[in-house]
């Protein structure tokens, strides 16, 4: 899906928005107990596009009650399989029907580009409630083998009240791929989007309970990590708490678990994904595209952004030329224009950290070779350059942090061996890509690669179909497919003993 409008129609439209901005509880749209709002700021021009409810602990309490209170009531979860499905495709076909205002609302609060808020966000949002809802009455328990006079069962059950927290770089689409499989599995959720970008999953919220998802089920909490996140990692009445973000505030949930009801914890941290790219590449134009969108799609901002180009030192020169050339076309712009490929950093304190981060890959020896400057200061909005640096050793600060901005590591290697050692030198492990004719060596590396997600020939491959997650300090279980749904149920065996005819 494209958006057809113009940019004056689109600037006419965001300015026309009705945009939500209270807690959703229990149904209906309610101001934070304090009364405090917090400022919803536009990284497109640093303008306030409104006072969003700040949520604290009073508010979770409420949160958490309304969602376990319909979870026991079993209107949701002791819904038959078929009333579900049912539900929750009207509630995708809704997201759908609203699509325009769901991108404008994400382009706006986030900085994202309209057109890829328009083509891919919000139709893969839709389309993963959808996937769900589907997969609902085509998921199946087990009998166990067992002997002539007993019946043994496995079935899943759903867990209960689900937190789910998320980021603000994909903000709906973070959000559906943690509601999809918890609603399909018939669980309560409270979910509390990133302070930067609340404004969708608001909207959303009233979306589904017009859809028939029952009043309670799906609530909105937005605040800030260290109150509201907080809250809700040391609910005893949490069951899980499902989290998108950074490393830091994932080890803080894993915290809150010990230090409260010993929750479930499901993570997603980010990652240092490299991108290795070997001297029988079979098309340098293509894995330059690749180099070039996977680190400076959504500016930057992608967990599996391909931020360390690990290149064999043959081919680096021409290679390096040709990113870079791919790049120029992808410069910052009004996220509101059509024509745009690179938006705005989501906030001022973001564009500063990843200014940051450029300062220090030159104090540190590397070399820029293009970009690494604020750009459209005269806006008012948060913007920065594609930035590409070359002469990046992987022990390196730039090489070694997630920047999460549009800042590219060139590292060269020697060899195949060199590459993969160097791709697996890392804490993450969330993606990796290899860039070779051999099939051999592409098998090969695709199994050294300690990584959750491996593409070959090509960057940011796969489909709901596929599992999503990360090794090592990338996180815990997975995101999309069908393995998604057993992080948000109980398995349960029951024996029966059978008598005598």
């Amino acid at each position: 899906m494209t958006n057809p409008l113009n940019f004056e129609q689109l600037t006419a439209q965001a300015a026309a928005l009705d945009i939500r901005n209270k807690a959703f509880i229990n149904g209906a749209y309610v101001d934070a107990a304090s009364g405090k709002t917090f400022d919803c700021i536009s990284p497109r021009d640093g303008s306030v596009l409104t006072k969003v409810a700040e949520c604290d602990v009073e508010d979770v309490n409420r949160a958490v009650a309304s969602a376990r209170a319909v979870f026991e009531k079993g209107s949701w979860s002791e819904a038959a399989p078929a009333k579900r499905k049912a539900i929750l495709l009207h509630f995708a076909d809704l997201l759908e029907k609203n699509a325009a205002e769901l991108a404008l609302l994400e382009s706006l609060d986030m900085g994202k580009p309209i057109t890829l808020a328009s083509r891919d966000d919000i139709p893969l949002s839709y389309k993963c409630i959808r996937w769900y809802a589907e997969a609902i009455d085509k998921i199946y328990d087990e009998v166990s083998p067992s002997e002539i006079n007993a019946i043994g069962m496995i079935t899943r059950e759903p867990l209960g009240v689900i937190a789910a927290v998320v980021p603000w770089n994909f903000p709906l689409m973070m959000a559906v791929w943690k509601l999809g499989p918890a609603l399909a599995m018939g669980n309560s959720i409270i979910l509390k989007p990133a302070e930067q970008s609340p404004l969708t999953a608001l909207r959303v919220a009233e979306i589904a309970v017009e859809a028939g998802v029952p009043e309670g089920v799906l609530n909105v909490v937005p605040g800030f990590g260290p109150t509201a996140g907080k809250a809700l990692g040391m609910h005893e009445d949490v069951d899980c708490v499902t989290f998108t973000g950074s490393g830091e505030v994932g080890k803080l949930f894993l915290q809150y678990s010990g230090l409260s009801n010993m929750k479930r914890v499901w993570l997603e941290c980010g990652g240092k994904s490299p991108n290795i790219v070997l001297a029988d590449c079979p098309d340098m134009d293509a894995a330059a595209a690749a180099a070039a969108g996977g680190i400076f799609y959504n500016q930057g901002e992608v967990c599996t952004a391909g931020s360390r180009l690990i290149v064999e030192e043959s081919i680096k020169d021409e290679l390096i030329e040709k990113v870079i050339a791919a790049g120029a076309k992808m410069q910052p712009g009004d996220p509101l224009d059509p024509k745009t490929e690179m938006g705005a950093i989501v906030d001022e304190g973001q564009m500063n950290r990843v200014l940051g981060y450029i300062e220090k890959g030159s104090a540190e020896g590397g070399v820029l070779r293009t970009g690494g400057k604020r750009a459209r200061t005269e806006t008012g909005g948060y913007y920065v350059e594609p930035t590409v640096f070359d002469g990046i050793k992987n022990d390196m600060t730039i090489a070694k942090e997630e920047i999460f901005g549009p800042v590219l590591s060139v590292i060269s290697v020697k060899d195949w061996k060199e590459a993969v050692q160097t791709a697996n030198d890392t804490p993450y492990g969330l993606a990796a890509a290899v860039w070779t004719r051999d099939i051999n060596k592409a098998h090969l590396t695709a199994k050294k690669l300690r990584s959750g997600l491996v593409w070959v020939n090509c960057w940011d491959g796969g489909s709901i179909t596929m599992p999503f997650g990360g090794y090592k300090q990338s996180g815990t279980g997975r995101d999309r497919s069908l393995h998604a749904l057993d992080k948000y149920c109980e398995m349960k065996s029951t024996w029966i003993a059978l008598g005598d005819a």
